[in-house]
């Protein structure tokens, strides 16, 4: 089976049943979900760097390049960083999943962040071609993340739904939602602030290209506020 054949397996469900899940089994492959991950995610990195690449410098097609290799190294730092507080959350809430099939779930999701993330790279290149403003290309890639991962989140959801669906008690079904989801909000705080360290993606064409910006604003939620409100100054 081919990488984007699995990868079309996860997407339609095929691969997180919930027998398989109340069996604590996630029939998924981790190298071939990986590649799929690292093409997807190069995909939309080049969509990404395409508005460096409409600039004046000589060097903005460098940013096509980098961003292909920065938006899957996004994701797959991101879950290395949080993965090992992940397992031990689940584990201490009761999940069924050992150490293999929670890090097989957890890449699924992954992939299916980034699969999203490449369904919307012809629109980011279509904009991209069609407009010179950076803060609004910014705001429209960083709605594009949260639309990604608010459905890799889904995912992950309706697999937590079967996982601790069977609780004896409904406190502890409780418990083990408000752990997952506490989590959670870690994994987007850290892929939040990993994509500030690892900018840029896009780049802006009125500056040459540097493989990693310095640091003024001092989290990436700063950085989008102050992005908002030059957009709402030009309207």
């Amino acid at each position: 089976m081919s990488s984007f054949s699995n990868l079309d397996r996860l997407l339609r469900g095929d691969l997180t049943t919930p027998d398989a899940l109340k069996a604590g089994r996630v029939d998924v492959s981790v190298p071939r979900l990986l590649v799929a991950t690292l093409v997807c995610g190069g995909a939309f990195g080049v969509c990404l760097g395409l508005f460096a690449a409409t600039g004046q410098t000589p060097d903005g097609w460098w940013q096509m390049v980098s961003s292909a290799v920065k938006v899957p190294l996004l994701f797959l730092l991101t879950l290395l960083v949080t993965f090992p507080s992940l397992y031990v959350f689940a584990t201490l809430a009761g999940s069924r999943l050992t150490l293999m099939p929670t890090l097989r779930l957890l890449v699924g999701a992954v992939a299916v962040n980034v699969a999203v993330l490449a369904s919307f790279g012809p629109v980011v290149a279509f904009f991209t071609l069609f407009t010179t403003s950076y803060p609004f290309i910014v705001l429209l890639d960083v709605a594009f993340f949260m639309v990604s991962g608010a459905v890799s989140l889904g995912f992950l959801s309706r697999a937590v739904s079967v996982l601790f669906g069977d609780a004896s008690a409904g406190g502890s079904q409780k418990r083990a939602r408000l752990v997952f989801r506490l989590w959670l909000l870690i994994y987007g705080v850290v892929g939040a602030q990993m994509g500030w360290l690892l900018r840029p993606f896009i780049g802006n064409p009125g500056l040459e290209f540097v493989l990693f910006r310095h640091r003024r604003e001092s989290t990436v939620f700063e950085a989008v506020m102050n992005l908002a409100r030059d957009v709402g100054g030009g309207w």
